[in-house]
């Protein structure tokens, strides 16, 4: 595989993951961490968790499409794409009410990244009375579907089971890299029903867990409009390694069924979800501090830079809850077509592609 391939392919697979490249520039100036590291994670998860719970939805879609087990040594290529939709009501969100401290004040109604594409209320950072830092709400990146594609292997398992494994290797991009896994396991309980051979239909169990793991680059940098007085560190490289470590975990339990004709298959499932997204920040930040000489002033300076440790973790503890879903698959020889739509708090839309054997 060519660096080039891989380059792009990265890309690409980021791009999927919270960041569309047109909308990639919505966290490359990230000004709300300026406030306190408490207030800027706060910020933050407020404002990033409509994409990370859409997803996490996505990525619980294309795992099945059919209750029917391969035979023992049958397998399947599948490539699925969904689309997590996020719901008109998480497009904005308001920052009084998302536990910001005293020392941030700004008042109305801030976009979420999937929000409106306008800055939003002009919010201040103060302490002991002078303003250290002024910055308008970020945009939004009026997009509301997250794509997030899937390649998967099915493997018929004795016992009227089958394993399905998700992988995609780590992927080296410019300041970051990503990586994925996921394992399944369905279950067939026709089998136990009295001539089951001769049934048009199939129920199934199936347990599916997906982990997505990405380092997605940040920039922060002294506003210029305030004094810099470092000593020690040189900001022209100093905050040039900053990065976001993004985990995402998605576990769908589902009951299943599907209704099997010689060409088409109509299926669909009802179950549980659950979606945890964690976010940790890395290399150094800018943060302007109080100095009292000669008169009360903000400035950058050595003891202004925080490290990536310094700030809270993000958990985002995403939709968890029922989740059902609906759709067909057509098969012409060894080649399935398959599109399904899920119902959820966070809707999934799925299609994809696949090359099937016994």
């Amino acid at each position: 595989m060519s660096n080039k391939f891989k380059t792009r392919s990265g890309l690409l697979i980021i791009s999927l993951l919270l960041f569309s490249v047109t909308s990639f520039s919505q966290f490359k100036d990230v000004d709300f961490l300026r406030t306190a590291p408490a207030d800027g994670v706060k910020y933050l998860e407020a404002y990033i968790t409509p994409w990370a719970n859409a997803f996490g939805a996505g990525l619980n879609g294309g795992w099945y499409n059919t209750a029917k087990p391969h035979k023992f040594g049958g397998f399947d290529i599948t490539f699925s794409a969904s689309a997590g939709i996020v719901p008109t009501s998480a497009q904005t969100f308001d920052a009084s009410k998302i536990g910001l401290s005293s020392s941030v004040t700004g008042a109305g109604i801030s976009s979420t990244v999937a929000g409106p594409d306008k800055s939003g209320p002009l919010m201040s950072y103060s302490s002991n009375g002078v303003t250290l830092a002024s910055f308008n709400a970020p945009k939004g990146a009026n997009w509301r579907y997250i794509p997030v594609p899937t390649a998967q292997v099915g493997i018929g398992l004795p016992l009227g089971s089958e394993l399905k494994v998700r992988f995609i290797p780590k992927i080296k991009i410019k300041d970051g890299d990503v990586s994925l896994w996921g394992v399944g396991l369905l279950h067939n309980l026709t089998q136990y029903l009295p001539g089951n051979k001769i049934l048009p239909f199939d129920v199934s169990l199936f347990a599916g867990y997906t982990k997505l793991m990405a380092d997605v680059p940040l920039g922060l940098d002294p506003d210029p409009s305030v004094v810099q007085a470092y000593t020690t560190i040189n900001p022209a490289t100093a905050f040039n390694s900053q990065n976001m470590k993004v985990s995402v975990g998605a576990l769908n339990v589902s009951a299943i069924a599907s209704l099997n004709l010689p060409v088409i298959t109509f299926y669909g499932g009802i179950g549980y979800a659950k979606t945890r997204t964690v976010m940790e920040l890395s290399g150094n930040f800018p943060l302007p501090v109080v100095v009292a000489s000669p008169v009360p002033h903000a400035e950058y300076n050595d003891s202004g830079v925080k490290k990536g440790t310094d700030f809270p973790k993000m958990d985002i503890k995403n939709f968890s809850g029922m989740r059902a879903n609906i759709g067909f698959r057509v098969k012409l020889a060894i080649v399935t077509i398959h599109i399904d739509y899920t119902r959820a708090q966070y809707n999934v839309l799925t299609t994809g592609l696949g090359f099937s054997f016994r």
